[in-house]
């Protein structure tokens, strides 16, 4: 396979992204997409970021839909959309009724009337509305309770630890002041309402959602039962003037003058798949200068001797030490002592040990005790706990401050929504959810460990999942892996860990649909999984333009428009790198401050994307156009998720 279909190249897959529709009744104006609301606004204020409806399975898996009959009646004063949309997975089988009505008495109605096809288990089904957080941060809002009293609270502005936020634990109604003078008031109808703080996994939102964490679940719902729940948005604007249509600012990029700090220690995780690496393989990751090869290691896995000993090989081969993740049973001192015993045969390099106890409470105890057996083989090696999930459970949890050199967690941005665009905006809650940890660690360095695409594991699983079908890819890997939207996606990710300081940060793994690069024999499923068999995938070239400037200092980086684009720029030996991102589907025009007089552009884009994953020395060889900025200033152009490097001395 050479060739790849564009959209393939964009983000993954041929399937076109979804259809938007704006729909507008007066000021209230909202985009309807796969039958969501998305981004409800009121003469160009968002009021809320999402409405829609969830099945969640006994796991709380999101279980997908599939809509029919979908009609809009839509004119300049109101709307009206109605559809039909079927969950179905496994035993699951539940379809329900929408009515969306927007009308010109500045109210939004959204029902659902459902009915259970099937006798099955589920933690959640109806409504979740989503606030954003950058919207929202600090404001006050009134709850009307299930009693019919009120309290009042607050968006919170560091990330709430609790599972419910303060006030929010039975609500039938909420009001909040979205701007000055324009308020926002929601009445729900057909359960219970709470409030959480999605921060806590990376999202950029709180979330408004039905049925009490509080209620046992999983509940099983039988054959026929039926489910109705409503939501009323009414808009109460109290301004003396009717707002003007907000204007869209020029997109900038400013590149600043001073450094601050430094580029993080940057690895790469094992493959899972377990097949060693070509010589090929060897020579494109020797390449990345890698700090760090992660291996996961269960300590009463019978097999571990050998995986270790083959992690060390790699390791070795690439030119990095290990970062060694242990999980301990109760047996922990037995398990420590015979990994000791197979260092002694395989004096493998490691430079972090990840302390993971099957009991949160013997954190400190197993971090001691792994120290004291391990420390002699790697006397530099540091040692750190957290939690192998996420910043969520880091925050639950009692952190072994005393005991660590450092603390560690896992990012990925697919706890709850999976679009493009939702992925795009957990990129600065990374930044937020490394200023939360600081406060958590105690001034001790954090490691990210490992960022993925798509969750490795689920943390909240209380029985096995549902099988797969035959034609469905695994739970853990993401067609976008291998996509330039991946690419700009990492770009984004290394910008946000960068800036917030972190220590080190492990992505993805070396090689297979999970990694940086497809294996030789190709992806395993390659209908679903659009690889090129033995190509790097375009975030390979994200890493290799950032560690080739390992031990560069960072220079702060804005833009105007940080859903639209992202920029890191490094600075070492008097040499400055700029690497621009367009997580986007449209091209984007922009003006780019900072910069020196020369500029040595190179790019990766849809037009040179196959030679970039065929023949990646090569590409890396090209020589780059130059171009004159003007008092330090250049338009550029950037096609759909395109990647711009900017070389200057």
């Amino acid at each position: 396979m050479s060739n790849l279909p564009l959209n393939v190249c964009y983000y993954g897959k041929e399937d076109p992204l979804p259809e938007q529709r704006e729909l507008r009744s007066g000021l209230l104006s909202v985009t309807l997409e796969e039958g969501d609301l998305l981004n409800v606004r009121w003469g160009g204020h968002e009021i809320l970021h999402r409405i829609y409806v969830a099945v969640r399975d006994h796991n709380w898996g999101t279980v997908a839909r599939r809509l029919s009959k979908l009609e809009v009646i839509s004119s300049s004063n109101s709307f009206q959309v109605t559809y039909l949309a079927e969950h179905q997975r496994g035993d699951i089988d539940f379809v329900w009724k929408a009515d969306i009505r927007g009308t010109a008495e500045d109210k939004l109605a959204f029902s659902m009337e459902g009915e259970a096809r099937s006798t099955f288990l589920r933690n959640r089904i109806g409504f979740c509305l989503l606030h954003s957080a950058r919207e929202c941060s600090g404001k006050r809002f009134t709850v009307i309770r299930d009693d019919g009293s009120s309290a009042r609270g607050t968006f919170p502005r560091a990330i709430s630890a609790g599972d419910v936020l303060p006030g929010t634990e039975s609500m039938r109604g909420l009001s909040f002041e979205a701007q000055p003078g324009l308020w926002a008031e929601i009445r729900f109808f057909g359960d219970i309402f709470q409030m959480e703080d999605q921060r806590n996994w990376t999202d950029s939102t709180y979330k408004t959602f039905c049925t009490p964490l509080s209620l046992p679940c999983p509940v099983e719902i039988t054959n026929g039962t039926r489910v109705s729940q409503s939501i009323i948005l009414t808009l109460m604007d109290q301004r003396a003037a009717r707002p003007a249509r907000l204007e869209e600012k020029r997109l900038v990029v400013s590149v600043g003058n001073l450094a601050q700090g430094s580029i993080p220690r940057i690895g790469l995780g094992m493959a899972s798949h377990r097949h060693r690496l070509s010589w090929q393989e060897i020579a494109r990751l020797r390449a990345l200068r890698l700090s760090h090869l992660r291996v996961d290691l269960r300590l009463s896995d019978p097999q571990f001797p050998a995986l270790l000993s083959q992690a060390s090989e790699e390791a070795k081969r690439v030119g990095a030490p290990l970062e060694v993740a242990l999980f301990l049973s109760a047996s922990a001192e037995t398990e420590l002592r015979l990994l000791s015993d197979q260092l002694s045969r395989i004096q493998a390099e490691i430079c972090t040990w990840l302390i993971f106890p099957a009991a949160e409470d013997l954190a400190e105890r197993w971090i001691i005790l792994a120290r004291e057996i391990l420390k002699p083989w790697n006397p530099e090696a540091r040692f750190g706990s957290g939690t192998n999930a996420y910043f969520y459970h880091l925050s639950k949890s009692r952190v072994p401050i005393s005991a660590s050199d450092l603390i560690c967690y896992s990012i990925q941005p697919q706890e709850h929504a999976f679009d493009n665009l939702s992925l795009v905006e957990t990129l600065e809650m990374q930044a937020e959810t490394m200023a939360n940890a600081r406060r958590l660690a105690g001034g001790l360095p954090i490691a990210i460990s490992p960022v993925t695409l798509k969750p490795r594991f689920n943390p909240n699983a209380t029985a096995a999942s549902s099988h797969l079908q035959a034609e469905e890819l695994p739970a853990e890997v993401d067609v976008r892996q291998m996509s330039l939207f991946a690419a700009a996606w990492t770009l984004g990710s290394l910008r946000s860990l960068s800036e917030s300081g972190v220590y080190s940060v492990t992505y993805y793994e070396t090689t297979g649909w999970r990694g940086v690069m497809e294996q030789e024999s190709g992806s395993p499923m390659p209908d679903q999984f659009r690889s090129i068999p033995g190509s790097v995938f375009p975030l390979y070239h994200v890493l290799a333009d950032v560690t080739e400037f390992s031990g560069a200092h960072l220079i702060p980086t804005n833009s105007s428009h940080s859903l639209k684009v992202a920029g890191l720029t490094l600075c070492r030996d008097g040499k400055k790198r700029t690497i621009l991102a367009n997580l986007t589907g449209l091209p984007q025009t922009l003006i780019v401050e900072g910069l020196s007089d020369d500029v040595s552009i190179a790019e990766l884009n849809e037009n040179n994307i196959i030679q970039a994953m065929t023949s990646s020395e090569g590409f890396r060889a090209q020589p780059s156009q130059y171009r004159r900025s003007h008092f330090g200033q250049l338009e550029v152009t950037l096609p759909r998720y395109a990647i711009s490097r900017m070389d200057m001395t």
